[in-house]
């Protein structure tokens, strides 16, 4: 992957004085309830700046890097966990990834999305439109993932991740995805919590949950005052008896490289090398999806990579 640089001065020197991107688990109430927190907004800058998306195309793909950055927390090793929505809207649909690393790449099925009038908040319901959810875990040592679906009921990814949680897993469950922009339209903080309930957990728990949870402050716009998701877990849950059990670093990271893609290249057929050659556009260039990195070969190279 190439990371493409962020040219926007300000933005830059603003990331630099915030912490950097983690993911955070603890446990609450002598271990009834699981959360996960993320602080990620050097990652969502990052990915805007690759995929050159505007704000709308930044919230929505955003709100998918951070559930998957949430869910990457459910696997272990080398395994990942994959997000996928395909839907009727003008969204089309979104395709994200994460490895238990940290490591979270992935796309917009649609770019831009098309709109037939300005936006007057972030509700994406209508965007999506009719449309399924889908999660796969993919385990290392397993043949075939693992996968769970749910008809999108809201148009809204947190809400309808914690549904595929209470369907597919028996979990109660609760998501906060939030991204907070500046003037400009630049991510200034991005953080997320998923909330989970453990095994034998008390249903009266899980109601003074859902109760704090209407209240709860923007995560993004105390991350983009200089926070750490630590603080603001420990702030907003401090009536919860929390511990803190892991640690672990963040960012969007894609294994694509330039190699991978001449292997590609040489595996094609002597028909489709011949017709590259012959046709072409050159030079060839390759676009990695879930980067937006390109790979551009020009014809003496392709020569030497099909001969």
């Amino acid at each position: 992957m190439i990371k493409k640089k962020i040219e926007d001065k300000e933005l830059l020197d603003h990331l630099a004085s915030l912490p950097e991107d983690v993911r955070e688990v603890f446990l609450m109430q002598n271990g009834q309830i699981r959360l996960t927190a993320l602080q990620a907004t050097q990652m969502l800058c990052q990915m805007k700046a690759n995929h050159e998306l505007g704000v709308l195309e930044t919230y929505v793909l955003g709100q998918a890097y951070l559930a998957a950055g949430l869910l990457s927390a459910t696997v272990k090793g080398n395994d990942r966990v994959q997000l996928n929505i395909e839907c009727g809207g003008p969204i089309k649909g979104v395709h994200v990834e994460a490895w238990a690393c940290g490591a979270v790449r992935g796309y917009l099925k649609q770019v831009p999305i098309p709109i037939t009038k300005p936006m007057e908040d972030f509700n994406l319901n209508e965007l999506y439109g009719p449309g399924f959810l889908s999660i796969s875990k993919l385990i290392e040592k397993n043949k075939s993932p693992f996968t769970g679906q749910v008809m999108m009921q809201y148009g809204d990814l947190a809400k309808d991740l914690a549904l595929y949680y209470l369907q597919s897993e028996q979990t109660p469950s609760l998501f906060f995805l939030s991204i907070q922009f500046d003037k400009t339209g630049s991510v200034i903080g991005a953080g997320a919590l998923f909330l989970q309930a453990m095994p034998g957990c008390d249903e009266n728990l899980l109601d003074v949950l859902q109760e704090k949870a209407t209240a709860l402050p923007s995560i993004g716009s105390f991350l983009s005052k200089g926070g750490s998701i630590q603080e603001y877990v420990q702030k907003e849950f401090s009536d919860f008896s929390v511990d803190h059990l892991a640690h672990q670093g963040l960012g969007f990271s894609c294994p694509c490289n330039r190699e991978n893609f001449a292997n590609y290249l040489e595996s094609l057929s002597k028909k489709e090398q011949q017709d590259i050659l012959t046709n072409g556009p050159l030079p060839l260039q390759l676009v990695c999806f879930n980067c937006n990195t390109t790979y551009e070969f020009d014809k003496d190279e392709l020569e030497h990579l099909f001969s």
